[in-house]
């Protein structure tokens, strides 16, 4: 992830001096200025992401120099084979979208759901590996 982390931060910083000199150079156009600064906010998202990652797992067999192909046998991670919660975040941002073409009260609905879809996906498995005990 260190690879990663140094190419997304790399790109953070490209979008950020963008950013930056479209900002003084283009008096009329505010626009322009968003939009780099979104995309300069996304790329230090992932290089963050990246760069925590890798010192909390440490480096992976794709970042040693002399790491063998048997280095990256196993399993990587744990994958649901079956959930609800993205149909559910799917419909509540459809609802959402929606809402903002025929008013606040579509869209409060629509986020209600995004939010309780996104809840649904990052906590379905928080209790997963640990043993009830009864």
């Amino acid at each position: 992830m260190k690879v990663e982390a140094l190419l997304f931060g790399g790109v953070a910083v490209f979008f950020g001096a963008a950013a930056a000199l479209y900002g003084v150079w283009s008096h009329a156009d505010p626009a322009g200025t968003a939009a780099l600064i979104v995309a300069f906010g996304m790329a230090a998202v992932v290089s963050f992401f990246c760069a925590t990652h890798y010192v909390r797992r440490g480096p992976r067999a794709q970042d040693r120099t002399d790491a063998e192909i048997a280095d990256t046998a196993g399993p990587l991670e744990f994958f649901p084979p079956h959930s609800p919660w993205p149909i559910v975040t799917a419909l509540g941002f459809a609802v959402a979208a929606t809402g903002v073409v025929f008013g606040l009260w579509l869209f409060l609905i629509g986020f209600g759901v995004l939010a309780r879809g996104v809840a649904g996906l990052v906590f379905q498995y928080v209790n997963r590996g640990t043993e009830a005990e009864d």
